[in-house]
């Protein structure tokens, strides 16, 4: 009593035996049309019988045998063509069908005047008390504040006076002496 089949070895795993088999079945197709391929050339090739043929007789023949190569040209042209076309249809519907998988079409917006009350009514509901005064909570601002801005802006001067006092050496020597760096 035999337990293990010794002829395969035991690494051998289920996947492996797929693969194998799908080989064996793609080797077995390529077979098939070898054999499709030579039955059809069988049937649509005719043997040329040339010897013992006249020279009229072997124009006649070479006239022949170029409509026959115009008439496969043309349908090989037509099939191509019919493939080419059914190819862009088939990209063209791969499009249509990104396009509308998850997307919904938006409709076109219009500008509309809301003014600050009723943004907030819409945005608060019943919450929403009244108008607001938007300027309320803005600082107020004097004259005099702005007077003495003025009067400290025009002590500062020329900036290009400073630039040119504080340039070389000895502008970094009163940069220093002013920081207090002697001591």
């Amino acid at each position: 009593m035999q337990l293990i089949n010794t002829d395969e070895p035991l690494w051998i795993t289920p996947k492996m035996l797929l693969l194998n088999r799908a080989m064996e079945e793609l080797e077995k197709e390529k077979q098939d049309r070898d054999e499709e391929k030579s039955r059809y050339l069988d049937e649509k090739l005719i043997p040329l019988q040339l010897s013992g043929l006249s020279l009229g007789e072997l124009q006649n023949l070479c006239r022949e045998l170029y409509q026959k190569i115009d008439i496969v040209d043309e349908e090989r042209y037509d099939c191509e063509a019919k493939v080419m076309k059914h190819n862009s249809d088939i990209r063209e519907l791969k499009l249509k069908v990104e396009d509308l998988g998850g997307k919904f079409k938006k409709p076109a917006l219009r500008k509309v005047r809301v003014s600050a009350d009723e943004m907030m009514r819409a945005l608060l509901g019943s919450k929403h008390k009244g108008s607001m005064d938007l300027r309320a909570n803005l600082k107020s601002v004097k004259k005099e504040d702005i007077k003495q801005e003025k009067v400290l802006t025009s002590e500062v001067g020329d900036w290009r006076k400073n630039v040119e006092a504080m340039s070389g050496m000895e502008g970094r020597k009163k940069m220093f002496d002013a920081a207090g760096g002697t001591q």
